[in-house]
């Protein structure tokens, strides 16, 4: 029996692939479950249908963070700390605390799409990434500043 797959399954395959399973298994285990549904000709339809709307959703996705990406280039940012001897930061520089700096010039990004690949720890200028969509990310240019 065919059957398109509603949900990634290790042993089968990926969302939205058709595959020949066994009647008993894709009756009794498969559809049940709603791990899979039979693959007939109205379904197959419905399924190139729904790859296409996916397909239109991750290009505007795509073309969004693009655009995001060329205005995050434009932008500095300044995050002042307190340091102590030799310029030496209490603790380091957050995501938070970048999230937080962008947020005051109107970009609402969470932290977690932020990409620190060293801690800082010192004052000066430091090129920070942000992953905007699995393709796009932009290079924030970081200031860190005595408080």
């Amino acid at each position: 029996m065919k059957v398109i797959l509603r949900k990634n399954f290790d042993q089968l395959g990926k969302v939205g692939e058709i595959v020949n399973v066994k009647d008993g298994f894709a009756l009794n285990y498969l559809i049940p479950r709603q791990i899979a549904y039979q693959a007939t000709e109205g379904n197959i339809s419905a399924l190139n249908e729904e790859k296409k709307q996916i397909q239109k959703k991750e290009a505007k996705e795509l073309e969004s963070a693009q655009a995001l990406a060329t205005e995050l280039e434009k932008v500095s940012i300044t995050i002042p700390v307190t340091v102590g001897e030799e310029d030496k930061i209490f603790g380091t520089v957050t995501n938070q605390m970048i999230a937080d700096a962008l947020k005051d010039k109107g970009f609402e990004l969470d932290k977690r799409k932020i990409e620190i690949t060293e801690p800082i720890k010192s004052l000066g200028i430091y090129s920070i990434s942000v992953k905007l969509h699995p393709n796009v990310s932009a290079i924030v240019k970081t200031w860190v500043v005595r408080e």
